[in-house]
């Protein structure tokens, strides 16, 4: 009688397990990283996200940027040693990693959108979006 309960017990077990769908593969991390100082704060948030992919490489990273934060992304900045953005946010594009600039910014400063680097998308606003990402698609939020 008592190897019935338990396999009974162990069945229903299953059965709960596979309609809540608790067995199921947990989704990726998903990280919104808030650059919004200027060339140093870029190169240690590149850094960071550099370092997040090879921790966890299943991560949903995403950059907003706005103010001096959109710097990095603009055609031919360098880091403070002369190397050039691009090829640095292009290999993290390549992998899986998406550049979103403020357009109130692009505005404010007068910088046409044509100089933002092609792997950047421009959103309306930087701050919505970063409120945008953490309550609407449950992001959690990184300030390097």
């Amino acid at each position: 009688m008592n190897r019935v309960v338990f396999g009974l017990k162990a069945m229903f077990l299953a059965l709960v397990v596979a309609l809540t769908g608790c067995a199921t593969t947990p989704e990726p991390v998903k990280a919104v990283y808030h650059l919004n100082a200027g060339i140093p704060q870029a190169t240690a948030g590149l850094r960071n996200i550099n370092n997040h992919l090879n921790a966890d490489p299943s991560a949903k990273i995403v950059v907003v940027t706005h103010g001096p934060g959109i710097d990095f992304l603009l055609d031919g900045a360098t880091l403070q040693n002369g190397q050039p953005f691009a090829g640095i946010v292009a290999g993290l594009a390549n992998k899986g990693v998406e550049f979103k600039v403020c357009n109130n910014t692009l505005v404010g400063r007068k910088i046409d959108p044509g100089k933002v680097h092609m792997q950047a998308s421009i959103v309306p606003s930087g701050v919505a979006e970063l409120a945008r990402l953490q309550w609407e698609e449950r992001f959690v939020y990184v300030k390097p």
